[in-house]
């Protein structure tokens, strides 16, 4: 793992929590992204060398929208970024972490990302991250290099 990517805030009304941490953070938003396949809308705010990644659901069924409603606003993750999120994720899981999903998939703010679940992690979702830095690294990888995560 390289550094703490962004932390990642679920937030129920976006616009109002773009206003907030503007003024918290002293400067704006420097992207919004909607992610469809995580039903949420994404708003980026640079921290130094750190970003915050506030998420709002723009679907009723997304995680987001369950987190909300679970437990309200607040820390949803901690994102880091890893430098081949594939052979982070199968020493993570050699390590016995629990992984969410069996492949990367493409993310807000051109990443490949896969979670790690809560309860392997002393409750805390960890996001891993990867830069997409050519347009390869978003095609779908067979099942077959899947077979041991």
């Amino acid at each position: 793992m390289k550094k703490i990517e962004h932390i990642g805030i679920a937030v129920k009304d976006l616009d109002a929590a773009n206003e907030v941490y503007a003024k918290l953070l002293q400067t704006e938003s420097y992207k919004t992204e909607k992610v469809k396949s995580e039903g949420v809308e994404t708003s980026f705010f640079k921290v130094g060398d750190s970003k915050i990644e506030l998420l709002a659901a723009t679907s009723e069924d997304s995680a987001i929208a369950k987190f909300l409603e679970k437990r309200g606003e607040g820390i949803h993750h901690i994102a880091y970024e890893v430098a081949d999120i594939k052979a982070e994720m199968k020493r993570l899981k050699e390590e016995g972490f629990e992984l969410i999903s069996k492949r990367p998939k493409r993310g807000a703010d051109n990443k490949l990302i896969a979670f790690l679940h809560p309860k392997s992690a002393n409750g805390v979702l960890v996001e891993l991250c990867q830069e997409i830095e050519k347009e390869e690294d978003t095609i779908p990888i067979g099942d077959e290099v899947w077979e041991d995560l």
